[in-house]
């Protein structure tokens, strides 16, 4: 059973890490400063160093998704609770990353905790501790950063203005290939042969890619601000991994032969490896179909989510990255009136659907892991 809780919090973590690593960089594989590969490998190191410092950094949440404190000790200390809390989260993720959909494992784990919670020990479940410590920084935690990441773009975009750096649009000059009928003497068919012709466009907003002019402090602003967002999405990645992995690494309290910095460095490796091999569906959703983005918005979107998230993981809450992360995207949306309201409400939707999912899912596992003894 030991082995089995282990595989199955391994289970989860890649799952986590294919849903979640890209969150990070999504902004900067969105305004084009770097292309996908560099974005999932940049997302990747810096979700790792942030996951190996939760050793260190974020205990609180160590012992919050323990389950102790919702459940009795007696059921806490069970691994078939934790089996089922695993795997209920771990099939939740993944369904909704092989859909492209980002999700919080925080919401996962949360409504698995509660499902598998509520099979086995009915009443004794401690709801108000789920209320004070779970669900009220859950429902928060977007809203805020909304608000957050709105002010913090109107705020850079002031300073921009004020220092003089003015935006470039690029002007698209090349060549597109045209089909010119070519009359053949011998038939009354006229042959069609592509030709290259001149082509200059600026296209839509979209399409095109802005930079910022000027310079600071004697450097060019465009390398300023590319080093910047750079330094943003890691730091996302990095409050993404301090934030996740001691949930994760949690499950693992109870296997007594398992030094637990081992546990999270686990946990922090099935993260990478998800992100890599998994996380191209919820790259495109993330980047590309919340809102349109340029360089200066993806970086106070990113300072936004790096600054809530790594806060709320020093004080022991429970916040979602990926709620955090859409909503400063969809904060700076609304401001920009880029925002694509259809897509972010299905994300809602997907939201909502994650805790009833994972509650049934580790139910019914804990159900089955029960009949099986």
């Amino acid at each position: 059973m030991m082995t089995l809780l282990f595989l199955a919090a391994c289970f989860l973590a890649y799952a986590n890490g294919a849903n979640g690593n890209f969150k990070g960089v999504a902004s900067l594989f969105g305004s084009k400063t770097t292309n996908y590969r560099t974005a999932i490998w940049w997302a990747t190191v810096t979700t790792f160093a942030g996951s190996v410092c939760s050793i260190f950094l974020a205990g609180t949440l160590l012992k919050r998704f323990s389950g102790k404190g919702l459940v009795p000790d007696a059921i806490v200390s069970s691994p078939d609770f934790l089996l089922a809390v695993a795997l209920g989260a771990g099939l939740t993720v993944i369904l909704a990353t092989v859909t492209g959909f980002p999700i919080s494992t925080t919401h996962g784990l949360t409504g698995a905790i509660v499902g598998s919670g509520l099979v086995a020990a009915g009443t004794a479940t401690n709801f108000s501790s789920l209320g004070t410590h779970f669900a009220l920084p859950l429902l928060l935690s977007p809203l805020l950063a909304v608000a957050v990441g709105a002010v913090l773009y109107v705020a850079l975009r002031w300073l921009r203005l004020k220092a003089g750096i003015t935006k470039e649009w690029c002007l698209c000059v090349g060549q597109r290939q045209q089909a010119v009928a070519m009359p053949q003497p011998t038939s009354v068919l006229a042959m069609q042969e592509a030709v290259p012709l001149p082509e200059i466009a600026t296209g839509e907003a979209e399409h095109c890619s802005q930079r910022y002019a000027g310079r600071v402090i004697g450097l060019e602003a465009q390398k300023i601000m590319d080093a910047l967002h750079f330094l943003s999405a890691g730091a996302v990645g990095f409050a993404r991994g301090l934030n996740d992995a001691p949930k994760i690494a949690a499950l693992l309290l109870m296997v007594p032969a398992l030094d637990m910095r081992w546990g999270i460095f686990a946990i922090a490796a099935a993260m990478a490896v998800g992100g890599l091999l998994n996380a191209r569906k919820v790259a495109e959703t993330m980047s590309h179909r919340i809102t349109g983005m340029n360089h200066g918005q993806g970086f106070a979107a990113n300072l936004a989510t790096s600054l809530l998230v790594i806060g709320a993981s020093r004080l022991g809450m429970p916040v979602s990255t990926t709620h955090v992360s859409v909503g400063a995207l969809f904060g700076i949306g609304l401001t920009t009136q880029q925002a694509n309201h259809r897509v972010v409400g299905q994300i809602l939707l997907s939201w909502v659907l994650t805790l009833p999912c994972a509650a049934l899912l580790a139910a019914l596992a804990y159900l089955l892991l029960k009949s099986l003894r």
